[in-house]
């Protein structure tokens, strides 16, 4: 049975005893909440209620989803989760669906959220419906099947959508992080779900392996590999589990992806430590950076167009941005004496990096491409590194010591409701949140 088969194509906004409505006034509803999310004024008050069964076989399956389906909501920082009115259900007041819309109007949220579960031989499906409480207008609804054991998947997709609908943006269900851990003992390279569930060892190498970066569409896994007693820069393919290296000999450290078949690393085969374009297969293409100073850790603008990176040629470790093909560079960090670990945003207008402050602390902040608009996100919790931004841009994956050992938490964008990602033993550090979903 194909996974999440989807039928009951979206229907918007009741205007007729059939709960239909023309295309321009969906556009003009969800402008409105799209408006919401840009003009920062807050998170959208929503109601979910507990779902619906058939039959009392299904309620452990409806109870299972419904905690996916809050920790989902609550997770993005999307939505604030309203408590539903007793008499939610009462035919009084004005009643739609079931729904009792006068008793939701005085809790405070604009929308409400309910929906069934119903179990088969073939599956379990899972129908949502999204109603505007102020009008008491459907918004859509939606129906989701999948096997027993899909129940985060089937939750999440529902989630990918209600977050794209009222966004405009896809977001981050279905995405992976991927780290550096010393769980059993070495540094390996893990995998997890976006919300920290689901970890997966990737690499078994006995060694010392870091910087891990997936290729945007998910095909590659790219690390550098101490197993030899040098650094060098590994590209494995994940389907075929063959790997590829850089021949060069010296260092190679620091991947970051261009597009599917192009990466940039740190390579020292021509003496300076200097950043190179290299393809899937570890053969280089072309050499970017042409300076004295070390030259480190790049990363791409969305198009591909601009790398940034660190480099030493100030004295002092600072941000620089290079056209790749004129080759001009502009400076970006100017604030602090030691800036590393830049982060392009998927949005393309800022760059998130590490500064060692005065007092030796690390900190994150970002600031935009230009250079204005240097903002702080975390402070007096210990060190904070490594930031890498979610495929929606809306949040930021770090590594802290803020409890002790370093271990991986994740914030908004603004640097609201940090938290921690995940429970594991041992130490985690240097994430990178994946482009792809699946």
């Amino acid at each position: 049975m194909r996974l999440l088969k989807r039928y009951a194509a979206i229907i918007l906004l009741a205007i007729s005893a059939l709960h239909t409505l023309s295309l321009p006034l969906v556009a003009e509803e969800m402008d409105k909440y799209i408006a919401i999310q840009k003009e920062g004024t807050g998170n959208i008050p929503l109601v979910l209620n507990t779902l619906d069964v058939r039959s009392k076989n299904d309620a452990d399956t409806a109870r299972s989803l419904d905690a996916v389906l809050r920790a989902g909501l609550e997770f993005t920082d999307i939505f604030t989760l309203v408590p539903a009115p007793l008499n939610l259900k009462s035919s009084v007041g004005n009643n739609r669906g079931g729904v009792n819309f006068s008793a939701l109007n005085t809790v405070e949220a604009e929308i409400y959220v309910g929906g069934k579960v119903t179990k088969k031989a073939d599956g379990v499906t899972l129908t949502m419906e999204v109603y505007d409480i102020s009008g008491s207008k459907l918004l859509f609804t939606q129906a989701y099947t999948g096997g027993e054991q899909q129940l985060r998947a089937l939750g999440h997709a529902f989630c990918a959508d209600l977050i794209e609908f009222f966004t405009g943006k896809s977001s981050v269900f279905g995405s992976k992080i991927v780290f550096v851990s010393n769980h059993r003992g070495f540094k390996e390279i893990y995998q997890c779900d976006f919300d920290g569930f689901g970890v997966e060892q990737l690499t078994i190498l006995h060694s010392i392996t870091l910087t891990p970066a997936f290729s945007p569409d998910g095909h590659y896994l790219a690390y550098t590999d101490f197993s030899s007693g040098r650094s060098k820069l590994t590209i494995k393919n994940l389907a075929s589990k063959q790997s590829f290296t850089v021949a060069n000999s010296g260092i190679g450290i620091d991947p970051a992806w261009r597009n599917n078949s192009e990466l940039a690393t740190t390579l020292s085969f021509e003496g300076d430590q200097e950043i190179y374009l290299i393809n899937t297969q570890g053969k280089v293409l072309r050499r970017i950076t042409k300076n004295d100073g070390i030259d480190l850790s790049p990363t791409f603008s969305p198009d591909g167009r601009y790398v940034a990176y660190v480099s030493e040629r100030s004295g002092q470790p600072q941000i620089f941005t290079q056209a790749i093909e004129s080759g001009a560079i502009k400076r970006v960090t100017f604030s602090g004496n030691y800036n590393t670990q830049p982060a392009w945003s998927p949005t393309g207008d800022k760059l998130a990096f590490t500064m060692r402050e005065n007092s030796g602390a690390l900190n994150i902040f970002v600031v935009n491409t230009d250079g204005s608009g240097l903002t702080r996100l975390t402070e007096n919790s210990g060190n904070n590194e490594s930031p890498s931004w979610s495929p929606d841009g809306r949040m930021i994956v770090f590594t802290s010591n803020r409890q002790g050992q370093k271990k991986l938490f994740v914030m908004s964008a603004t640097g609201k409701n940090q938290r921690q990602l995940l429970r594991l033993a041992g130490e985690q550090m240097q994430p990178s949140w994946s482009l792809f979903t699946k």
